[in-house]
């Protein structure tokens, strides 16, 4: 999409012609070309003949609500600009523009009823940042429904033996200097005929047919070789390093499913790997969600706790979306908190995720916690984090997960622009 004026299109969507027309002169004094209409079906018509740029929507309308008219855009895979006006209550606005952007549209404002012709002139006149796209996830919790395709057992564990899955990177950065701060290990499949698959196809498999902690175990190996030779500066991880060395202080982060933490040998085996290569456990984060602490409170505790005592760092992950994230958060001795990538995808939309983001920045800070925000997919919601005190961010607007060689290469690339 271009941002050239002449180039901007807007369709409007609204029920009542006064509102119409005034849309439509403010877009026109804008520079931007118009077309009006009142009616659902002319305005699909019009989607898909004039390709609009822009689109301001009204929610509530006789012949098709705005939730239904979203559910169509998406179905349509619209990247039109959508502005979401309306004259329902502020949390109904801020409801609409999550669900649109959740259905992965480009959401730029919700604007209620009466608004004023600057707001929506500054909506019109914004950079148009590209559209969320899906999701990613990482474990048993989060699942979507998996392709027709199905993955067996014995395939699995033919592809954690000969290497198939291999650890992608996401990296971290500092909210405030946009310093590299870690990586996240990601697992990723290479299958023969599938392609690459993704963790939410395989790790469900791996966790039923007992088969997670050997591809822990061989996901995070790997990872922790790439780090070593990567992230030390040639002295070792764990030694001191010069702070102007691609890897100095840089750590790695690896997720763990609730189905290890019993596992006190797995941990024992990993701690033994990181004094092999070099590693100091203060390098090393251990990511998991609450869910996974709950399944045994105790062992979990015990394990944890042990972990800290050692010097690994935990991040308690997914932060705000379970009722006993506040409970898991004073029990387990967490060095981490990552807020939701729910909230911070709808940061620039809605009111009640900015507030939430900012309440777990403050809660953190207030617990000497370090905060870090997933789903960061707008470079305006990285200027937001960093002026709330948030400390680090991760998300496709920084960088999508890599493979080892592509993660290398960013890193330095960063590091000699700095």
């Amino acid at each position: 999409m271009t941002s050239s004026m002449s180039r901007r299109r807007l369709l409007i969507l609204d029920d009542d012609p006064l509102i119409g027309q005034t849309i439509t002169a403010i877009a026109a004094l804008a520079g931007l070309e118009t077309r009006y209409t009142p009616h659902p079906e002319e305005f699909f018509r019009a989607l898909e003949e004039w390709n609009p740029t822009h689109i301001a929507l009204d929610l509530l309308m006789p012949e098709m609500d705005g939730v239904q008219v979203i559910q169509r855009l998406a179905l349509h895979r619209c990247g039109a600009a959508i502005i979401i006006t309306s004259g329902v209550g502020a949390r109904v606005l801020d409801a609409a523009g999550r669900l649109a952007a959740e259905h992965g549209l480009n959401i730029v404002g919700v604007v209620p009823k009466p608004f004023t012709p600057a707001r929506l002139r500054q909506l019109l006149l914004s950079e148009v940042p590209s559209p969320p796209g899906p999701v990613e996830h990482r474990g048993a919790q989060k699942q979507t429904p998996a392709p027709a395709t199905t993955l067996s057992v014995e395939e699995l564990r033919s592809a954690i033996l000969s290497g198939a899955i291999v650890p992608y990177f996401q990296p971290k950065v500092v909210c405030a200097t946009g310093a590299l701060a870690g990586f996240e290990v990601l697992a990723r499949w290479r299958h023969p005929e599938q392609g690459l698959i993704p963790p939410d196809r395989f790790i469900p498999l791996a966790e039923a047919s007992g088969l997670i902690d050997e591809l822990t175990l061989h996901v995070t190996d790997h990872a922790l070789r790439w780090f070593a030779l990567s992230c030390a500066a040639g002295n070792g991880a764990g030694s001191e390093t010069s702070s102007a060395a691609p890897g100095a202080g840089v750590q790695l982060a690896v997720n763990i499913s609730a189905r290890t933490l019993s596992n006190t040998v797995l941990f024992d085996q990993i701690r033994e790997r990181c004094l092999q290569l070099g590693i100091a456990a203060e390098r090393l984060s251990f990511e998991l969600t609450e869910s996974s602490a709950m399944d045994d409170p105790i062992a979990s505790l015990d394990l944890l706790t042990r972990l800290r005592m050692q010097g690994f760092h935990l991040a308690l992950d997914d932060f705000g979306t379970g009722f006993s994230s506040m409970l898991q958060l004073v029990r387990l001795p967490f060095s981490e908190i990552k807020i939701d990538k729910s909230f911070v995808m709808t940061a620039m939309q809605s009111q009640e995720s900015r507030t939430v983001t900012r309440f777990i920045v403050d809660l953190g800070r207030s617990l000497g916690l370090r905060c870090t925000a997933e789903g960061v997919e707008d470079l305006r919601v990285l200027d937001y984090l960093q002026t709330i005190g948030c400390d680090m961010a991760q998300g496709h607007a920084i960088a999508r997960p890599m493979p080892a060689d592509a993660a290398l290469h960013w890193m330095q690339q960063r590091v000699s622009l700095r």
